[in-house]
């Protein structure tokens, strides 16, 4: 078995030293048990969402594994001596996906718009043939009542999935893993846009800014309306907050 992933805290939030490709062979390793787990993926918005909700600090440290997909995270871990990459959801898909012919592991999707997630399947076993992909899904947007609770599950326990792959945005993905991992046997990964993106829906930034941490410029020119207070609200503030710890914190 794998061995877990240490962790550095962010504002209280503990995120995994980890590349893409440790967690691959994590979350590889995880499908020989019958042990649920769920991964969270932290860029800086939904870490600051999550700080300011008690109940959301606390699930992260039922996670598995906390992946570090926002470069400013990256660059803490890297500026602390650790060996820590960007580890976004949507290239971690990819890159699990693209193995699983080899690995055998076999999928269930999640989430997304309607449709997106049948899509989704479809481009990625066209695209990576002898893939598994052994359920689809796409919930509704209000709350699941406790009958619809207990037949998604029993539908993800009947798939024979290693891995589910969760598209229903941060935190309510975060949430719905952390009341549904102990009853599965499955790993649960929030992977939010990855959906989006991959099925292209939404077109994603080009890799120059994704690898020098501009990602976000990219969606906000792309959707103004909808994330300008994630990103010129919160982004500055996670600024303010690491920088104000930092100096408050007492000196080696």
């Amino acid at each position: 078995m794998s061995q877990p992933a240490s962790s550095f805290a962010v504002l209280g939030i503990p995120i995994s030293v980890t590349t893409i490709d440790q967690s691959q062979s994590r979350i590889t390793a995880w499908s020989r048990d019958d042990i649920g787990r769920f991964v969270c993926v932290r860029e800086v918005a939904s870490l600051m969402a999550s700080i300011n909700d008690p109940d959301l600090t606390a699930l992260h440290f039922d996670a598995a594994m906390v992946l570090p997909d926002g470069m400013p995270l990256v660059w803490i871990g890297k500026r602390r001596g650790l060996p820590v990459e960007r580890t976004c959801g949507p290239d971690l898909m990819e890159a699990v996906l693209a193995a699983s012919p080899q690995t055998g592991l076999k999928h269930y999707l999640y989430g997304g718009k309607p449709g997106v997630a049948e899509m989704l399947a479809q481009r990625f076993t066209q695209k990576y043939p002898g893939l598994q992909i052994v359920g689809t899904e796409c919930p509704p947007f209000r709350p699941l009542t406790r009958p619809e609770i207990l037949q998604v599950r029993a539908r993800i326990r009947r798939s024979g999935a290693d891995v589910v792959w969760v598209g229903i945005s941060s935190p309510k993905q975060d949430v719905w893993m952390h009341d549904n991992y102990r009853h599965l046997t499955q790993t649960l990964i929030g992977v939010g846009a990855a959906f989006d993106f991959h099925s292209g829906t939404v077109k994603r930034a080009p890799v120059w800014m994704r690898n020098s941490g501009l990602e976000w410029l990219h969606r906000l020119v792309s959707e103004p309306r909808r994330l300008w207070r994630r990103y010129l609200i919160l982004g500055p503030r996670f600024v303010f907050l690491v920088a104000r710890q930092r100096l408050l914190s007492p000196k080696p």
